[in-house]
């Protein structure tokens, strides 16, 4: 009889430590990266935490998009908020760079639409509707004498043939 396999050490979850509040928050492997950084963000109440990184001593961190999926890469790594600070041009004075992270919608994993910026009307773009209105107009014009001149065009073509 075969042994079974033993169980694996693993949880079936992923730990994320927010270097701010210094606490652990606990997400299901599989967990898009933005979405716990927005889970985290809601429950500072600011957005200081800008992404997240795996990392483990003598390696090189591995970074996760706002797409990616959180998984556990096993013993000595771990995972944790990446705070990026940019400097605001006040002396003295380090405020982290604001950046969006979409959230989720819905539990098949759409993601909400950006908003497109208006952009203004101006005569440029006014003209070149005007210029394919009309170019729509001459174009139905000249079909329409064609098409009214085709029986003249055939009389003319039985002569010659």
């Amino acid at each position: 009889m075969e042994e079974a396999e033993a169980p694996t050490d693993r949880p079936p979850y992923v730990e994320v430590k927010c270097e701010i509040s210094g606490m652990r928050r606990r997400f299901a492997i599989g967990t898009e990266a933005g979405f716990a950084v927005s889970v985290i963000n809601d429950k500072l109440g600011s957005v200081d935490s800008v992404y997240i990184e795996a990392v483990k001593d003598g390696e090189e961190p591995i970074t996760f998009g706002p797409n990616s999926l959180l998984v556990d890469y096993g013993h000595g790594w771990t995972l944790h908020t990446v705070t990026q600070l940019v400097f605001s041009g006040e002396e003295g004075v380090v405020r982290p760079k604001p950046k969006q992270v979409p959230h989720v919608m819905s539990s098949d994993n759409l993601l909400a639409k950006k908003r497109v910026p208006n952009q203004a009307i101006n005569f440029m773009y006014i003209g070149k509707i005007l210029l394919a209105f009309i170019l729509i107009f001459v174009l139905g014009a000249v079909l329409t004498l064609v098409l009214e001149n085709v029986p003249r065009l055939i009389e003319l073509l039985e002569q010659y043939v």
